[in-house]
């Protein structure tokens, strides 16, 4: 580990030499490729000096201790001072393990996120909306940005679907994990009788695909145009502005309304349809990373139940970690960090006993 780490600080002065060098400043692109990767290689080389400090001073102090005419009172504090680099040197070395973990390619990314009803019908509709306000509230607390890409709504103010953009630093590597199952346990307003009703959302979470990544041959798309239907005020139906457009060698379809433009509208479904076919072959590619870990903590499987939501007992659940809080009304408002936090924390976890048994 010591000799990557090594490695690493090398290359981290390289890219700081070259920062200095006037011609590289005037490249926009050369000078915006080398500030991103001096700011990944940052943290692991600042624990590393962390680091090599604790064990230089342990060095130093282990030397004085030896010297027969240090008096008592100084040995004492070199002691202290030893078993105090002892501690860092152990905690620097359990972090360094961390920082050095396979990054996420994905995880500077902008995130779409598809939000759909599932069991349960017009109230499962009701809560995709909850979920929507819930993400929408946790993005703005991190300054990131929010646009309605696609909407479907229904004539309660739920959602048969939505898909949404955030765009902000570190979207992805904070909302990755919510693509799953949410099940929600309440009692509709429209129950009479007060009984719990279980419904179920799923959520697709998307790192936004760049042209470059995802190359679409204009042949393999079969683009329809239609009247938009459902609310919308008065160019609804009036002008074939909503578009539908199926990726042929996939069969993926992406349908888009929201916009009075069809260009706009066209613009947007391209965005997520990138999106879907980009996470498609991301998914393929994990499934045998999944099976190796044996985990679901990071793997995104769509079928899977991650979270409960049970509103008489004001309790969440999440099912990978086996984590429940009882903070329903703030987790609905967007307060998601410690679900989240702990989330990452596992998952780390699982890369770490991977990396030791590999």
């Amino acid at each position: 580990m010591f000799d990557k780490l090594k490695e690493v600080e090398k290359k981290f002065e390289e890219i700081e030499s070259k920062l200095m060098d006037p011609s590289i400043v005037t490249d926009q692109k050369l000078y915006t490729s080398l500030m991103r990767e001096t700011k990944k290689l940052t943290p692991i080389v600042e624990k590393f000096r962390e680091y090599n400090d604790a064990k230089q001073n342990l060095t130093d102090a282990k030397q004085m201790i030896g010297d027969s005419e240090v008096d008592q009172d100084i040995k004492e504090m070199l002691e202290d001072e030893i078993e105090n680099s002892k501690q860092v040197m152990e905690q620097c070395t359990e972090e360094l393990k961390i920082l050095l973990l396979p990054t996420d390619p994905n995880d500077d990314k902008n995130v779409i996120i598809e939000i759909r009803g599932g069991a349960g019908g017009e109230e499962a509709a009701l809560f995709a909306g909850e979920l929507l306000r819930m993400y929408t509230m946790y993005a703005e607390s991190k300054g990131w940005k929010v646009d309605i890409l696609s909407a479907n709504e229904t004539g309660l103010g739920g959602y048969k679907e939505v898909s949404f953009m955030v765009e902000g630093e570190g979207a992805y590597s904070r909302l990755k994990f919510e693509s799953g199952g949410h099940r929600v346990q309440r009692v509709p307003e429209t129950e009479s009788q007060g009984r719990i009703h279980t419904s179920a959302v799923t959520v697709a979470v998307l790192p936004e695909a760049e042209d470059v990544e995802i190359d679409i041959n204009p042949a393999d798309l079969q683009i329809d145009t239609y009247r938009s239907s459902g609310a919308g005020g008065q160019h609804v139906n009036k002008t074939e502005s909503a578009i539908r457009i199926t990726h042929l060698p996939t069969g993926t379809v992406v349908e888009c309304q929201d916009e009075r433009s069809q260009h706009k509208n066209r613009e947007k479904a391209m965005k997520i349809l990138r999106s879907r076919i980009y996470d498609k072959v991301q998914q393929e590619q994990q499934a045998q990373i999944a099976e190796t870990r044996k985990t679901m903590v990071g793997s995104g499987d769509r079928s899977q139940r991650i979270r409960t939501y049970n509103f008489p007992q004001s309790r969440i659940t999440d099912h990978r970690i086996g984590l429940t809080i009882y903070k329903l009304e703030q987790f609905m408002n967007g307060d998601l960090d410690e679900v989240i936090d702990a989330l990452i924390t596992a998952d780390r976890a699982e890369q770490l006993k991977a990396e030791s048994g590999s």
